[in-house]
């Protein structure tokens, strides 16, 4: 299969896999409105015309022309103007205006027999049941997602078949011609060892995994040692003598750690001069709910600091300046990405479908983090406006004083409208620096 095709099938994949998440995520709005008795006229999937719909019972279910996400529809979504009991205001500011506009959209529809079936009655936990339960519903794909990677596919393990033998002994940051005369064979090349060779036992100690292995050769430095490797199914046995080598000392993050000043960090330790092969190791579930809860963290950290990160990212697209590759990106980048994934021929099939099935499950787990903030129109801001209204009914009861009712959140509206902008300021930002400067793998 061409390069190009594999490239289309991997975008084809998230961009399916976006869809089904974003239908799913209003979904999890649509369940519990609908068993709370809340009157559901619409579940639609995009924004903008109408492409396709079919009302079955008294929802009207279908896909609009801007595939962008989605919304379902409740009746008396705003509670009615306290002062007269109706839909519209006695004053007619601009925030008024804006407000009369909603509760007559929020009230358009209900009916006499309606009464109770207002969203804005319900008490204040239903209210927050609904509206958490689109991030909810994206918690659990991407929780589901992640078992399916972990559990499924694996991770990737190094194993103790080694995949490259080094013949030359370099010095850290130096490079030797292997065919010179300054080239000294590494302890590994002079014992014979070959890629694809199993290493079964090291100084007489049976191998089970590559770590263990690598602290054994770590402090073997200048002493001779047995080691066994299975090769082509032969057992073969030699000697090897590691020796005392300045290797990076790596992070918890994977990467080399540095000092306080900023300079790479190097250790003495045993050194043979190979590779290991790494393989997709099945994980136990207990693996699941950790690997999810990290993801989620880091998601967390990029979303607290996202005024940030988009400054960034906005000084990168209009400058010489290098993107940050841990940086936010829109969709059109996060459909570059899974489509170079997809192409990479050289990686096996397995491993690239499992890259591609983690991408989203970190999707699903931004889309529930991203719908956390407590500002409207996210969920988060609906969820906030119920715990204000819950708050100031306990302290009119604690004060003996009459229930204030409802929180009408339409007074927030003209908030609601600037946050709108700006995350379809935010959008268009990080799209146009997906197509100018992407985020590339082999960044």
């Amino acid at each position: 299969m061409s390069p190009v095709l594999l490239f289309i099938l991997g975008v084809v994949f998230v961009a399916i896999g976006i869809a089904v998440s974003i239908a799913l995520h209003e979904v999890g709005h649509l369940l519990p409105a609908k068993l709370f008795k809340v009157r559901v006229t619409k579940y639609m999937i995009g924004f903008g015309p109408t492409l396709w719909s079919r009302k079955k019972g008294e929802t009207e279910y279908g896909f609009k022309a801007i595939p962008l996400g989605g919304f379902v529809s409740m009746i008396g979504m705003y509670p009615p103007n306290k002062e007269d009991g109706t839909v519209r205001p006695s004053s007619t500011g601009m925030f008024q205006s804006l407000a009369s506009d909603a509760r007559s959209l929020a009230h358009e529809e209900v009916g006499p027999a309606d009464g109770n079936r207002v969203f804005y009655k319900l008490p204040v936990w239903k209210k927050i049941v609904v509206m958490l339960g689109g991030p909810a519903m994206n918690m659990l794909i991407g929780l589901a997602l992640t078992a399916v990677l972990l559990m499924g596919f694996g991770t990737a393990t190094q194993t103790t078949t080694i995949a490259d033998v080094s013949k030359c002994q370099v010095k850290a940051g130096e490079t030797v011609d292997p065919n010179s005369a300054d080239c000294r064979l590494t302890p590994a090349a002079a014992a014979g060892l070959l890629p694809n060779d199993v290493i079964t036992s090291f100084d007489g100690k049976s191998v089970t995994s590559w770590d263990e292995l690598t602290g054994w050769i770590r402090t073997s430095a200048d002493r001779q040692v047995s080691i066994t490797v299975e090769r082509d199914g032969v057992p073969v046995t030699t000697t090897v003598t590691p020796v005392l080598s300045a290797r990076p000392v790596v992070g918890d993050d994977g990467r080399q750690a540095k000092s306080a000043d900023g300079t790479l960090l190097y250790q003495d330790v045993g050194f043979l001069g190979i590779g290991a092969q790494t393989a997709l190791v099945p994980q136990p579930a207990s693996t699941v709910l950790p690997m999810a809860g990290e993801n989620i963290k880091q998601i967390a950290g990029v979303v607290v600091n996202l005024p940030a990160r988009v400054a960034g990212v906005a000084q990168a697209a209009f400058s010489e300046e290098p993107r940050d590759p841990n940086g936010p990106i829109s969709v059109v980048g996060v459909g570059r990405v899974a489509g170079e994934v997809a192409a990479m021929e050289e990686v096996p099939m397995q491993s690239r479908v499992a890259t591609l099935v983690g991408l989203l499950a970190g999707l699903n787990f931004a889309l529930a983090v991203f719908n956390l903030i407590p500002l409207l129109p996210l969920d988060g801001g609906h969820v906030a406006g119920a715990l204000y209204e819950g708050a100031r009914r306990r302290v009119a009861k604690l004060f003996g004083r009459p229930d204030p009712g409802a929180f009408d959140i339409a007074k927030l509206l003209p908030v609601t409208y600037v946050v709108a902008v700006l995350l379809m300021g935010m959008g268009a930002l990080l799209i146009y620096a997906d197509i100018v400067k992407p985020v590339s793998l082999s960044n």
